[in-house]
């Protein structure tokens, strides 16, 4: 491999500078005038996709944005990776807070700073270019390479698992591989071995057929926005535990090894709070802050809205109250259950006299966890150790990632799941940046990772 990494240090420039064209394009998925450049971003992956080597690529029309497929497909034998990431990237609001224009690249402190940088053009990049130096050196990879590439990940990916699903004996793969998330600090890389999921609900409480008077009705009829308060405010005793029945039914208690191995991760809590402008964290009683966010399942409160909110007051009862939920679980909850349960539990303590309608939003996924013995977690840690000179870190992550739960639903796969973007790369805000450094180092790693696969399958 001293080869490959010979040559990859060599046109570090061309390739930093490769990466400045790739965030040019502003491949804003979820603003219509943008639709022209999200496909001319696919077109470019595909050409990027083409230079580094990839035997057969596509870009496959859907109903939203196109989706990019590439293929290597010569090492009989060897593992096949399903190498996943998308092109497309959030909108740039609000401009004043950019230091330059969102898709004019600059240079400052060893990072690359533009919408898309790390979340995820950057990261896809480096995958292209570490499959582009093995094939530039050898003429072969290690492994079979299969890359799908979409451009409606920051829209939630509406017509992918369709998509995978049409396409999935083309798609079948030994795993998968994301990059689009982070490492625990910089030089500090991290592999995430476990994802929550996502149910979102939508919730309407209605009392009369107009708002009304608060003097001439205050005091005799219901008011929605007080009664759906203290609807979820039943939700969680003292304690923080959720206490609607069958909640925490399948969920699994934290080995002792993990629990373990997650109290020596060199995570400072009151920095961590510090940083939010909070002196204390709140949460399930039992469970360590880390715990709380990886390991248990939620029931959050994302809107409560009713009535009156504009400037001065305003003596109004309110017709209707409204909510947005979010429950976020772990492996073994199933997401439609878990919002039958919720369901159930509300209408069952909602007021006499008043309406409930309470909605799926769409969106979502199960959770998911890897196996600790997995081959493709020993290749990793290999990879990332002998690039990085020190040993990955285990963690979990609290938020989801559908399209894991998607691969395992209809691929019957894991997914290796090692981010590059480092905590501060401002993914989603203004000046997002990319480290590059650690851009260069992570790809050495992915190439180490191409051959421990092989090795390790």
């Amino acid at each position: 491999m001293e080869a490959i990494f010979h040559a990859l240090r060599a046109s570090n420039v061309a390739r930093t500078q490769q990466l400045e064209t790739y965030l040019r394009i502003p491949s804003i998925s979820s603003e219509p005038q943008y639709g022209p450049d999200v496909a001319r971003c696919a077109r470019h992956t595909a050409l990027l996709l083409q230079q580094a080597g990839m035997e057969s690529v596509t870009v496959h029309e859907t109903a939203g944005h196109p989706v990019v497929v590439g293929r290597w497909e010569k090492a009989p034998g060897c593992p096949t990776v399903l190498i996943y990431g998308h092109y497309d990237v959030q909108p740039v609001d609000p401009l004043d807070l950019w230091s330059a224009a969102p898709f004019s690249p600059r240079y400052h402190d060893n990072r690359i700073f533009a919408r898309g940088a790390t979340d995820d053009k950057g990261q896809v990049l480096m995958h292209i270019q570490a499959v582009a130096a093995i094939l530039q050196q050898h003429g072969r990879l290690p492994v079979n390479v299969i890359f799908l590439l979409e451009g409606e990940e920051e829209i939630g990916s509406p017509h992918l698992p369709e998509f995978i699903t049409t396409h999935r004996r083309t798609l079948k793969a030994d795993l998968a591989l994301v990059s689009d998330s982070y490492m625990w600090a910089e030089n500090r890389p991290a592999i995430t071995t476990q994802l929550r999921g996502l149910v979102l609900l939508d919730v309407v409480l209605s009392g009369s057929n107009r708002d009304l008077h608060s003097g001439s009705y205050g005091g005799g009829i219901a008011n929605p926005l007080e009664m759906l308060a203290r609807m979820l405010a039943t939700v969680k005793d003292q304690t923080g535990t959720i206490v609607i029945p069958g909640f925490y039914d399948e969920v699994r208690q934290p080995t002792a090894l993990v629990r373990q191995q997650w109290a020596q991760l060199p995570f400072d809590e009151a920095q961590y709070l510090q940083a939010l402008g909070l002196t204390q964290g709140w949460g399930e009683a039992g469970y360590t802050l880390l715990e709380r966010i990886w390991l248990r399942p939620t029931f959050e409160i994302n809107g409560l809205w009713g009535g009156y909110n504009g400037p001065g007051g305003k003596t109004v009862l309110p017709a209707k109250a409204n909510a947005k939920l979010s429950l976020r679980l772990v492996p073994d909850q199933d997401p439609d259950t878990m919002a039958e349960r919720v369901k159930a539990y509300l209408l069952g303590i909602a007021p006499p006299g008043l309406s409930i309608e309470i909605n799926r939003i769409p969106g979502g996924g199960s959770p998911c966890a890897v196996p600790a013995g997995w081959f493709a977690l020993t290749a990793a840690q290999r990879a990332l150790q002998e690039s990085f000179q020190v040993a990955p870190l285990y963690i979990g992550e609290g938020s989801s990632i559908p399209v894991v739960a998607d691969f395992a639903k209809i691929l019957g796969i894991h997914t290796l799941l090692i981010g590059f973007g480092l905590p501060d790369a401002n993914a989603h805000a203004p000046d997002e940046s990319l480290h590059l450094p650690t851009f260069h180092t992570g790809i050495e790693s992915l190439v180490r990772l191409f051959y421990h696969l092989r090795d390790s399958f």
